[in-house]
């Protein structure tokens, strides 16, 4: 599936709108799919099997880069989620404006977001009681906060982008905040007592381990918003030049500033700090620019056919369940095997 995006038509209700009205004539991006694509197969294929190479001494190292930083620090397979969340947002200004073009009024696209939430959301409790073999309600799983950060991102491109931006700063600084108002006893980046694991003791009572939280979807919102405000430049449709420049200087600016706040904020995914998720988006951003060189720029075309629009949301959430069905399978089995 190949990707369209349509001419702009530069009105005052597109500079100030965070969705851009489109024109006619269409502009596809292939290496936008080809992007989306290599992550479902790293994520499918749970990294090529990479990470059983540990202590080999030939790929060792490589099969480092395939299995998530114990905690401070990130490796590739660290930027996976973060991948996946900015492509749920770029699918965002391409899917809505396809369907304003089939005639879905506001009012019923904020039904069909509301309904995809939920919908996530049961999902994943389902998924999770599957696998765990009884019932327990939580929302750390990637699909939940997918559907947190796909409703918030909906409702924030309803406003025009400085206030968009704003309200990312808000999240980020919010979510800092929020370390250093209640930390644990080893401190705010507490690795067992932090205020996102308080807070679902209170709510669903349990411990998570790795030490991840349902508050994630906070600062997390922000890799779904910069992938719907890059959806929303590429269908503007400029120059390759001008693309490539915008989003270079994003991954310039992310890199920046997550190395800033670094000495105050570390770089712990499973807290999803405000240093991390800069420093990710940075690296996603990078990614994105070498697919976007290759595939757009050296004209090097995958073979395409099929829908004219891009639906990276749609097509994310069976690859994921797909995957984590798979794990839940290697789980049920070795469970089997013990008994």
């Amino acid at each position: 599936m190949a990707t369209a995006t349509q001419e702009t038509l530069t009105t005052p209700s597109t500079l100030q709108s965070g969705l851009p009205e489109t024109g006619t004539e269409a502009k596809r991006y292939s290496s936008l799919d080809a992007f989306r694509g290599f992550i479902m197969l790293i994520l499918a294929s749970e990294g090529f099997g990479f990470s059983a190479l540990h202590g080999d001494p030939t790929w060792g190292g490589i099969a480092r880069w395939f299995d998530h930083i114990p905690w401070e620090g990130g490796v590739f397979w660290d930027m996976i989620q973060p991948a996946f969340m900015f492509m749920v947002g770029l699918a965002m200004p391409f899917a809505l404006a396809r369907r304003k073009e089939l005639g879905a009024t506001e009012r019923d696209n904020f039904h069909h977001v509301l309904m995809r939430s939920l919908r996530l959301i049961i999902l994943s409790q389902i998924i999770i009681w599957v696998g765990s073999g009884a019932i327990k309600p939580q929302l750390i799983n990637v699909l939940s906060q997918i559907a947190f950060t796909y409703a918030l991102t909906y409702l924030l491109l309803k406003f025009r982008w400085r206030y968009q931006a704003v309200a990312a700063i808000v999240l980020l600084v919010g979510w800092t905040a929020l370390f250093f108002a209640f930390p644990g006893p080893d401190g705010p980046f507490s690795h067992r007592n932090h205020i996102g694991l308080v807070v679902d003791r209170a709510i669903f009572h349990y411990d998570y381990d790795p030490a991840y939280s349902t508050l994630n979807f906070i600062p997390s919102t922000v890799w779904t918003l910069s992938g719907a405000w890059v959806g929303n430049l590429l269908m503007q449709s400029k120059s390759h030049a001008d693309n490539l420049k915008k989003l270079a200087g994003g991954m310039v600016l992310s890199f920046v500033v997550a190395f800033a706040l670094r000495p105050w904020t570390p770089f712990i995914k499973q807290l999803c700090t405000a240093s991390f998720v800069l420093y990710s988006l940075a690296w996603v951003l990078f990614m994105l620019i070498g697919f976007y060189v290759i595939v757009e720029v050296l004209g090097r075309k995958a073979r395409s056919g099929g829908a004219s629009d891009y639906r990276a949301a749609s097509d994310v959430v069976p690859v994921l369940l797909a995957v984590q069905a798979a794990n839940f399978s290697k789980t049920l089995v070795v469970r089997s095997g013990e008994r």
